[in-house]
């Protein structure tokens, strides 16, 4: 075969196609370039793509979470969003993940529905390579019957696919607990309840609202901040919300800490998060 012919050809012919179908480069190209745009699109919506995974669930005959979670939300954590809650692994990015929501579905169309359950990270721990490990309630509600329920509790492990979404406290702004610990006025912790949205808080300063003298408080663990030492008189807060992409918005709440707060009181900040 004359291979030096056949490539001479194909050159000629690659040269013309510019004067002989003008028309056709062009379609190609606009082909192309609306392909390249699709594909731009769609990794900019990745994070809306579910990731495959495996879960597990708390191996204890208590439907909901459990009271001791690595999150810092005591006993509330384990009924927290109706008791649909989970401890995960890498998403507990050492705290900064407590609170937020997942949606997770097991893949298993005999068993599962493609709604699955969402829930709130309370926990962290794995059990044989899985992302989550769900209180029992939530397990069985990514079935699609109570007898497909018992099915996959007596699997214990499954094969899931999950997102993250945005968390839902309809008629709850952003509300701190006191830790248990505190001793006013030379030691403050607290947690963070019903936030709302899908951003993460990343950094938490406690301030004096008369000379709005502010100080930065350290996560402690989880969910929970601590100082030695806090402000005195009447307190306000300023929480940073971080998005994926990096965006960064300070939320500032109305209401304040009172001048005489108490260990394990809580209290409404008066501002909710929305996305």
């Amino acid at each position: 075969m004359h291979y030096p012919l056949i490539f001479f050809a194909f050159i000629v012919f690659a040269l013309c196609i510019p004067i002989m179908v003008p028309t056709l480069q062009f379609l190609l190209f606009l082909s192309g370039t609306l392909l390249f745009m699709q594909t731009l699109a769609e990794a900019a919506t990745c994070s809306d793509c579910f990731i495959h995974s495996r879960a597990a669930y708390y191996p204890n005959s208590y439907e909901n979470g459990t009271d001791t979670g690595r999150c810092g939300y005591g006993s509330f954590g384990a009924t927290l969003n109706g008791g649909d809650v989970s401890a995960v692994s890498d998403l507990y990015r050492d705290g900064v993940g407590c609170g937020a929501c997942y949606q997770v579905r097991c893949t298993d169309s005999h068993y599962c529905t493609d709604k699955g359950v969402t829930i709130v990270v309370t926990d962290h721990g794995s059990s044989h390579n899985t992302d989550f490990i769900l209180s029992r309630r939530a397990f069985g509600r990514m079935a699609q019957t109570t007898d497909a329920a018992a099915s996959l509790i007596a699997l214990g492990v499954v094969d899931v696919e999950y997102k993250r979404v945005s968390c839902s406290y309809p008629n709850k702004n952003i509300t701190i607990k006191i830790d248990e610990n505190s001793d006013h006025p030379s030691y403050m912790g607290f947690v963070v309840w019903y936030q709302q949205g899908r951003r993460d808080i990343t950094a938490v300063h406690l301030c004096e609202t008369q000379n709005f003298a502010c100080k930065v408080l350290d996560r402690s663990y989880g969910a929970v901040w601590t100082t030695t030492s806090p402000p005195s008189g009447p307190l306000s807060l300023r929480m940073l919300f971080s998005e994926e992409d990096g965006d960064e918005t300070w939320v500032v709440p109305v209401n304040n800490i009172p001048n005489d707060w108490k260990a394990g009181q809580t209290y409404d900040t008066g501002v909710q998060v929305n996305s």
